[in-house]
């Protein structure tokens, strides 16, 4: 190799990334999105469709602060890629509230004491609409098991769990 090959500028092929289009209902509205195709679905909310709701928290998977429902089923949406959700349903906290009507898990999060920091809360709200979507009566065991994968630094669960169970009541129409 020659001096004039060193000092040359490096030839360097460089190719436009590509967008993935996709069409999916995000809060019940269908949505047409592009977005790099490497991007998760906590990224395309917060950054693409602007619904910070959802939170940045481990990005591992374990923590559970980024829980949406896909499809009506829990998932950290830190771990799923965007295009998967191709022809999907995606809710995330801000699908909750009916205008400014409260859903009544949040209601019951604000009455119980469910949220303090607010960090996890809306995880924590999306995972319990999924369990109560499912499981109008769960027991106080199975509302611990569903909840299990998101992590609360604050409240130490007691409060979450009767925010839970105060909800599932109000949405079967009782009251306790």
């Amino acid at each position: 190799m020659n001096t004039r090959e060193l000092n040359a500028p490096a030839q360097s092929v460089v190719t436009p990334r590509r967008k993935q289009q996709i069409e999916l209902r995000v809060n019940g509205e269908a949505v047409e999105i592009s977005f790099a195709p490497y991007k998760t679905l906590l990224e395309v909310l917060r950054e693409d469709l602007e619904l910070t709701g959802t939170k940045h928290g481990c990005e591992l998977g374990e923590c559970g602060a980024c829980a949406v429902l896909v499809d009506g089923e829990p998932v950290l949406s830190c771990l799923m890629l965007a295009v998967d959700c191709a022809g999907r349903s995606v809710e995330t906290v801000e699908g909750l509230a009916s205008g400014t009507r409260l859903h009544p898990l949040q209601a019951a999060f604000a009455d119980c004491g469910g949220s303090q920091c607010g960090y996890c809360t809306p995880g924590m709200l999306m995972t319990a609409k999924a369990l109560l979507d499912h499981e109008p009566a769960p027991s106080r065991e199975r509302i611990r098991e569903a909840i299990s994968g998101n992590l609360c630094r604050c409240t130490g669960y007691n409060q979450i769990v009767e925010a839970i169970e105060t909800a599932a009541v109000e949405m079967r129409g009782e009251r306790k």
